[in-house]
């Protein structure tokens, strides 16, 4: 029944808007290493030469700024504690990693960084009761000028529900987990996701691959991405179930 729900409701994407998804392998918040911070332009740069796209994490600043981080917090990345939320994107821009002469960055300066030679995968982070359509807003206004091949994708289905309506040229992905951190464990919880996003992706974590959504979704013509590839063994299980990797240390080939 749910199966026969997701065909009725979640049509294939074009496949000439999503394509280009399966042709990459994508550096899981830019290549780092120690002393390359993750999401940082040194190792978005990183990839860039290696010709791999890159994947990054957005947060809103205090003055509603799309920045390159992954937590709320500061305090596991760089020496300052408290929220990134209540600094503006010029202190942010201040501050560095932790053991690194790199700095916190914008989504604005990635942009200008790749320029188009690579793909780039923008998650936009959420939670429970936060005002996620201010960070669409803030990432749509930055993407305005952006002509390289892009695409947003979140965990929140309200993500992918803002640019259909706001932004319809960018490709827009949803993803998920199965785990206890993840807020679809159960299947019907999956499928009411993938209902209200009505993706043209999907990001699926890989140690829940295989999946049976997934495959239908798959053979459907929808591109499965998969993450975080971060072994040999992970990335043989990922290139069996999806189309492409998002992946980092040993997983990269």
């Amino acid at each position: 029944m749910l199966s026969l729900l997701d065909r009725l409701v979640v049509r294939p994407p074009d496949p000439a808007r999503v394509g280009w998804l399966r042709d990459w392998t994508y550096a899981h918040r830019g290549l780092h290493s120690a002393g390359v911070p993750e999401n940082s332009l040194a190792g978005f740069a990183l990839a860039v030469e290696r010709g791999l796209g890159v994947e990054c994490d957005i947060q809103r600043s205090r003055d509603g700024q799309a920045m390159l981080v992954h937590d709320w917090e500061l305090d596991r990345l760089t020496g300052v504690r408290g929220p990134l939320s209540a600094h503006s994107a010029e202190e942010l821009a201040q501050i560095a990693f932790l053991d690194s002469e790199h700095k916190l960055a914008r989504l604005d300066d990635l942009l200008a960084l790749v320029q188009g030679k690579v793909p780039i995968l923008i998650e936009v982070k959420s939670r429970r009761g936060y005002d996620v359509k201010r960070s669409c807003r803030a990432v749509a206004r930055t993407l305005e000028q952006y002509a390289g091949p892009h695409a947003v994708m979140s965990f929140d289905p309200r993500v992918c529900i803002w640019f259909a309506k706001h932004s319809p040229q960018t490709v827009r992905g949803l993803v998920m987990r199965e785990d206890e951190v993840g807020m679809t464990q159960k299947a019907w919880q999956r499928h009411l996701a993938l209902w209200l996003a009505r993706p043209e992706f999907i990001a699926y974590h890989v140690v829940a691959l295989p999946n049976p959504m997934v495959a239908s979704l798959r053979a459907r013509g929808m591109p499965v991405l998969t993450w975080t590839v971060d072994s040999p063994e992970r990335r043989e299980q990922g290139a069996a179930h999806a189309d492409a990797l998002i992946a980092e240390g040993e997983g990269l080939a």
